[in-house]
């Protein structure tokens, strides 16, 4: 059986992350541009230049640094907000007095910004609100006083900073619980398919030991005692089922992931349906079957031929050995329809409530379950006296229809 691994990854920060890398090199050049175009009116301008090239160098050696949470270590968070705070405090030193007092801007302009959001995607809020009260002491130090435009610098760097640290708490807390969502999705359909093979095997077998043992008596008895017991037991584990414990994201920079395991119907090709249906076939059940292959993939093809299996272990179940069954095999543009019919007393009205309310999930589970895990359905009719009808249709093109059904 071929299987793949798919990986569902969510992550709403990592384009934010790709962003800051696109505005830290953007805002780099536009502080350098600034400083090219006022080269003259600098008192000192070599030490701007030295400045921007020690910018420069750092803004590019560390452009995979940023691309994700995990390169943003705390330590390089701080030697980052360093270089932007030093070129703050060194702006006086470089620029000329009456241009720092006119509100001129400092040397690294808007990129003192990215270091800012840097803390707000690492840490949240918090950090957001950490970075965001450096820079802002910081430019105060280099003005002398709390100018109207520097505190009005300071306070949308502050407000647009700690907004975008709100949100990717948000985001994340989000991811986890969408990650939890689908893994529990996949843990319940597993659990329905384990649930159906089991049906469709063990526990038909632990019936049929306790009814032949109540038959045969003495020793056999108790056998078939025991074996009535483990089937209730077993029913109520299937119908109950397990949901293993949440698993944690493997790389918590690339936001929540998810692996599951499903088998791939690309791997091979179309299987004719009425090859697998023909081994049911015999001396009480009559298989009629359309005299051109009935192509399927091959997941959906051993489904349909399992809840077929299914339908007629209920008949010889419940109507008996010498009940007879009829199997029609249609081949529709869109889809494929198999009806299994048979001459038994049929299914009285509500019988098949309360046998799902015992845990006895032959229907619900070996039939349409596998139906609708295929993007298909399970139609059964009963009349009292006048037999019992199963019509199973499924789609040629899975995949569409599976999608479609999880839209739904």
């Amino acid at each position: 059986m071929a299987k793949r691994e798919r990986v569902m990854r969510m992550s709403v920060e990592q384009p934010l992350w790709r962003a800051l890398t696109a505005y830290r090199v953007l805002t780099m050049l536009y502080a350098v541009g600034l400083f090219a175009t006022a080269y003259d009116e600098f008192a000192r301008p070599w030490i701007a230049v030295a400045y921007y090239a020690v910018l420069g160098v750092w803004t590019l050696a560390t452009l995979p640094r940023v691309a994700n949470a995990a390169g943003c270590t705390k330590r390089f968070l701080t030697a980052d907000l360093t270089i932007a705070v030093a070129g703050i405090l060194l702006t006086p030193v470089a620029d000329a007095h009456e241009r720092v007092q006119a509100g001129g801007p400092t040397l690294p302009s808007i990129w003192t910004a990215g270091s800012v959001l840097a803390f707000a995607l690492k840490g949240g809020w918090r950090w957001a609100a950490l970075a965001s009260s450096l820079v802002a002491a910081a430019n105060l130090v280099e003005r002398g006083t709390p100018a109207r435009d520097t505190v009005h610098n300071v306070i949308l760097v502050c407000i647009a900073s700690i907004a975008i640290g709100y949100v990717v708490e948000v985001a994340r807390a989000s991811e986890r619980t969408l990650a939890r969502a689908l893994e529990i999705e996949a843990a319940t359909r597993e659990r329905e398919r384990l649930a159906r093979d089991i049906h469709d095997s063990v526990l038909q077998v632990l019936a049929m030991v306790q009814r032949r043992g109540a038959v045969i008596g003495g020793e056999a008895a108790e056998l078939g005692r025991m074996a009535g017991e483990q089937e209730v037991a077993l029913r109520t584990l299937v119908s109950g089922g397990l949901v293993p414990v949440s698993r944690v994201s493997e790389d918590a920079a690339d936001g929540a992931v998810v692996r599951a395991v499903d088998e791939d119907p690309e791997q091979s090709g179309p299987v004719d349906l009425r090859a697998l249906l023909a081994p049911y076939a015999g001396a009480m059940v009559s298989l009629a079957e359309p005299g051109a292959p009935v192509p399927l993939t091959p997941v959906a093809a051993r489904e349909v031929a399992a809840a077929v299996g299914a339908a007629l272990d209920n008949v010889r179940r419940h109507a008996g050995e010498q009940a007879r069954a009829w199997i029609l095999v249609e081949d529709e543009p869109d889809e494929v329809i198999v009806t299994v019919r048979d001459d038994g007393p049929g299914i009285p009205e509500g019988r098949l409530a309360q046998a799902e309310g015992e845990g006895r999930l032959g229907v619900a589970l070996s039939i349409r379950g596998r139906l609708r895990d295929l993007g298909g359905s399970a139609e059964l009719i009963s009349v009292p006296g006048q037999g019992t009808e199963v019509e199973l249709k499924v789609p040629k093109d899975v995949t569409e229809a599976r999608g479609k059904a999880e839209r739904r």
